[in-house]
């Protein structure tokens, strides 16, 4: 009986040792093939690779070039620097708000000739200027709050000239009309242009409307004003705006408009062939009438506000001049429900886009609000209602 016992234990024990034995070479199997079903990033196509890196923010970009040589080599690809924006003072939401300025200052001065599509927003002057020395096939440019003056802008030209097509400049208090005029005289193939109104001369539209030059296909011009009554502006002559919009017919000319009412004076005396006009403050019944008599070109409209008067009979004074007019905005703007119904029968379907608060149209004998609804869509084709009020 003992023997028989023993003689057990030992088929139990061999039995065991076998079994554990087994699992273990299961286990090893099982690594081998979750090994040979892996990816092996470092052979993965540099193709692939370079379109994972444009969706990267530059510290990430940094980060993944140190994972091993194949992916070091895909982040100095030049594919991967013709688009690019850097901001080195950077908001506190910004991604790139832990990069050292160092790391982008290096890329720049390895990347600069590669660059062709920029965004720029940086205290760093110098930076920029290494952009500006080093690059020679810069085809869209955009500076923001930047220290960028008209001496950078002359090393601008000299290099890229020839490729510039796109250029917004916003907050560059540092640039003159002279500086910018600098630009439209030697870059002759510029097709978009956005800066401050303080930039535009009559001069510069003359630069952009000679023979050698391209035909611009959108101008954007920002008058803005931070304290009411401080800022002197111009006046642009109309055989300037003529003369312009003689070499480019189809050009979109948009102006926002942050002024105070009594800043309104020199704007809209003439006819001007803006587009697309913003009012981004409160803008007097005045002014609003004499866009209806000066902005023949007009496309869209959008009005912040206007005070407590009903913009009755400037509204349908611009229907009837405005005859391109397909998008109009009204914010805190007060119109009688007649007038709006009018207005819009005079446009017809060709406004693509109404929008006006429910709250600021005026009942009157003709038209309730819940009238209102049926008339317009009627008149536009389509089914239309007024905007309401957040309850927030």
């Amino acid at each position: 009986m003992k023997r028989g016992r023993k003689t057990d234990e030992a088929n139990n024990s061999s039995s065991e040792e076998t079994s554990e034995k087994e699992s273990k070479r299961h286990k090893i199997a099982d690594e081998k093939a979750i090994v040979a079903q892996s990816p092996d990033w470092g052979n993965l196509l540099q193709d692939i690779i370079l379109q994972v890196f444009q969706y990267l923010p530059l510290l990430d970009r940094a980060h993944a070039s140190q994972v091993c040589r194949s992916w070091n080599q895909v982040f100095h690809m030049p594919d991967l620097w013709r688009c690019f924006e850097f901001e080195l003072n950077q908001p506190a939401t910004s991604y790139l708000r832990a990069t050292h300025p160092e790391l982008i200052k290096q890329i720049i001065k390895r990347h600069s000739n590669h660059l062709q599509y920029v965004s720029f927003k940086s205290h760093f002057i110098s930076a920029l200027t290494v952009v500006f020395v080093n690059s020679k096939s810069l085809s869209s440019l955009k500076i923001d709050d930047t220290p960028v003056d008209d001496p950078s802008l002359k090393v601008l030209v000299a290099n890229n000239s020839d490729t510039l097509k796109l250029l917004k400049m916003s907050s560059c208090p540092h640039v003159s009309p002279a500086g910018i005029l600098c630009v439209a005289d030697q870059c002759h193939g510029l097709r978009e242009l956005a800066l401050n109104y303080h930039l535009l001369s009559d001069e510069l539209l003359l630069a952009l409307s000679s023979e050698k030059h391209v035909r611009l296909e959108h101008l954007r011009i920002d008058v803005v004003s931070e304290n009411p009554g401080q800022t002197q502006f111009h006046t642009i002559q109309k055989s300037s705006w003529d003369a312009f919009i003689k070499h480019s017919p189809k050009v979109n000319l948009v102006m926002y408009f942050f002024l105070y009412e009594e800043e309104f004076d020199p704007f809209f005396r003439y006819e001007i062939p803006v587009t697309h006009l913003y009012f981004g403050r409160s803008v007097s019944k005045d002014v609003l009438g004499r866009v209806g008599m000066t902005c023949p070109r007009l496309v869209e409209l959008v009005v912040c506000a206007n005070g407590l008067r009903p913009l009755d009979e400037e509204l349908i004074r611009i229907a009837e001049r405005c005859k391109y007019l397909s998008a109009v905005g009204l914010g805190e703007c007060e119109v009688s429900c007649s007038a709006f119904v009018e207005f819009v029968k005079m446009c017809g379907g060709r406004l693509s886009q109404l929008s006006i608060m429910e709250e600021v149209l005026i009942p009157d004998q003709k038209y309730s609000l819940e009238q209102i609804h049926w008339e317009v869509s009627k008149h536009l084709g389509r089914v239309w209602f007024p905007d309401m009020m957040p309850t927030w």
